[in-house]
């Protein structure tokens, strides 16, 4: 038997790759390029721009407005990070938008989990008339509510204000679903057999709930974050000075400023970018388990 297998192992027999694909028709094997041939399009799509925003964010003036454009630069060059950053106060609106950011989403996590725990564990009165309002809420454009907050929050002297940037965004119908439905998964049981151990509903939701349902919670403190760290017309006119802005009005003081320099808006939006790669790079395993994990029941 050994010098059977040891003689097919010496012949070149194919490997069971190998057969499989040899065992494929033309037809099917140019599907599969066919297939391959459109995602690294997409994937080329995607992520030119990145790239080109990195690269140019270190090439000179002359550099990028050469023709045909450059591809690699040439002489690295960090004056545009250190010109972007003396143009506008950047540095100040980096840290406006890494506070805004981190508050909208801590303070989204409580509200949500709270929420979505009263709403499964907790008898509740009419709970699908008040879940269907929560529901109600996401039908509501932003547009439609943006001015009678401003007036709301401006009456309030919270203009040009930290609460006043993140005042709107405590509490999200979204948050509150993605998080119900995560809850639901957790069997019945472990609910009785907290309650037979003495543990109340605070001790049951922080000890066993919140550590069951990571993966959903680290979704979505992911898609707040970068959702408010993407924000724009709000702190667009609810601020008044380039001390409380936020780095996307930066960016876009960068583009309208008379002497506009390609260079420095590009290091802006690496600046901008980087937050939000690393979340996603670092998150992506996240952000598909909690979106999936209340599909199925």
């Amino acid at each position: 038997m050994t010098t059977t297998t040891t003689t097919a192992v010496e012949a070149g027999a194919p490997r069971p790759r190998t057969r499989a694909l040899a065992g494929r028709s033309p037809r099917d094997l140019l599907g599969r390029a066919a297939v391959y041939l459109l995602l690294a399009a997409a994937v080329v799509t995607v992520a030119f721009p990145v790239y080109y925003a990195v690269a140019g964010a270190f090439m000179t003036p002359s550099e990028l407005s050469s023709y045909p454009p450059a591809l690699l630069p040439h002489s690295v060059t960090g004056r545009n990070f250190s010109g972007a950053v003396e143009a506008v106060p950047l540095a100040r609106q980096y840290l406006n938008s890494a506070v805004v950011a981190t508050v909208i989403t801590l303070a989204q996590l409580v509200t949500s989990i709270l929420a979505a725990y009263a709403f499964v564990f907790l008898p509740l009165k009419a709970r699908a008339a008040v879940f269907g309002v929560f529901l109600a809420t996401l039908m509501v454009p932003w547009e439609a509510i943006i001015i009678p907050n401003y007036l709301t929050l401006s009456g309030w002297g919270l203009g040009n204000t930290y609460f006043g940037l993140v005042l709107p965004f405590l509490a999200s119908g979204f948050g509150t679903f993605m998080l119900r439905q995560s809850f639901r998964q957790l069997p019945g049981e472990l609910r009785d057999a907290a309650r037979i151990d003495g543990a109340g509903h605070w001790r049951f939701l922080w000890r066993i709930v919140v550590p069951l349902n990571k993966p959903a919670l680290a979704a979505l403190a992911i898609y707040v974050f970068l959702s408010a760290w993407n924000q724009y017309f709000w702190p667009l006119i609810i601020t008044r000075t380039a001390e409380m802005q936020t780095l996307q009005i930066g960016l876009t003081s960068l583009r309208d400023s008379e002497m506009a320099d390609p260079g420095l808006i590009l290091a802006g939006v690496v600046l901008s970018l980087l937050p939000t790669l690393a979340l996603v790079v670092l998150g992506q395993r996240f952000i598909v388990r909690g979106l999936t994990s209340g599909a199925v029941r």
